[in-house]
């Protein structure tokens, strides 16, 4: 059942991805999500509607626009992929309910930011804020009785980020805590296992950095955001066993 549910989820999970893909790329510039129809970053031609099927168009063009044939950046390409897949073990997961809905949309909040993040260097609060109240209300709502969970998971989660923001300023951003605030909101106690596996990831690029580049890796600025959206996966999908497990070893 919950497969069919995933392959069902998978084509409109496809077509939100192209959708996130016009957030990335207008929402940090402040222009409309709506007009004008999207077109080619390069020679401004309308893209047509053959041009814009999901994963498809990008394949069939070989990632380059019709008009001009410069290149597509693999951003659309990866964003439309991650957000399918995610959205579809979503269901294959949960199942058809409110927290597969809920897991949804968290893991489509993720997948956007972390693309702003890896070109900008920016979370937007237009995306991240919002996107914790709707999470934390909405949990609220599934569970009443663990909202005190929620809450101080969320607000946990941003003052311990807070305290490493301070404690070494070069290595995040306030974007950083408050994303912690929607991972808090969605994981709850498991958002221990989120930061711990996003900081363990954050350390991978880092020390190939430090190997190639000496001290001078210092001042390579690496974004935080997608490490901390692939922990929140990690422990969204595993947590629970990863926390036993944890747990089990003391």
């Amino acid at each position: 059942m919950n497969v069919a549910l995933a392959v069902f989820a998978l084509p409109p999970a496809l077509a939100l991805g192209s959708f996130l893909n016009v957030v990335a790329a207008r929402l940090p510039e402040g222009r409309s999500l709506l007009r004008p129809p999207s077109s080619c970053g390069s020679c401004g031609a309308e893209v047509a509607w053959r041009d814009n099927v999901p994963l498809l168009s990008f394949l069939l063009l070989r990632g380059r626009c019709r008009t001009c044939r410069d290149r597509i950046g693999v951003r659309y390409l990866a964003v439309e992929l991650l957000t399918g897949v995610l959205v579809a073990a979503c269901f294959l997961r949960f199942g058809l309910s409110g927290d597969a809905f809920l897991a949804a949309f968290f893991v489509s909040a993720l997948v956007v930011l972390s693309a702003i993040d890896v070109e900008r260097r920016i979370l937007p609060d237009k995306i991240v804020l919002p996107s914790a109240a709707v999470v934390l209300v909405a949990q609220v709502a599934l569970a009443p009785d663990r909202w005190l969970e929620w809450t101080l998971a969320a607000l946990g989660a941003s003052l311990f980020l807070f305290a490493a923001l301070l404690a070494y300023p070069r290595g995040m951003g306030m974007g950083d805590v408050k994303l912690c605030l929607l991972l808090g909101a969605m994981l709850g106690k498991l958002v221990l296992v989120g930061l711990m596996v996003g900081m363990l990831a954050a350390l991978v690029p880092a020390a190939v950095l430090t190997a190639r580049h000496g001290a001078a890796a210092r001042k390579m600025a690496i974004p935080f955001g997608p490490f901390l959206a692939f922990g929140a996966v990690v422990a969204l999908f595993w947590g629970d066993g990863l926390l036993d497990a944890y747990i089990g070893t003391f």
